[in-house]
């Protein structure tokens, strides 16, 4: 499945942090403030708090 941008529907690149390709990313925030959002991002799954909550198969009680 190709993983697209939310605003403009052009493709991500699949391991990507965010949901938006970097041309609308800038064009919402702002250039610093989208540097901003992505590295804290990329810094919360470097560390594993990315998808902390999530419900997966392997996590499920049965």
């Amino acid at each position: 499945m190709v993983k697209k941008c939310i605003y403009c529907k052009t493709e991500v690149d699949q391991n990507s942090v965010i949901d938006f390709c970097e041309r609308c990313g800038v064009g919402v925030w702002g250039p610093k403030m989208f540097s901003h959002i992505k590295k804290s991002m990329e810094d919360a799954r470097d560390s594993g708090n990315l998808n902390q909550g999530s419900i997966s198969e392997s996590s499920r009680v049965r």
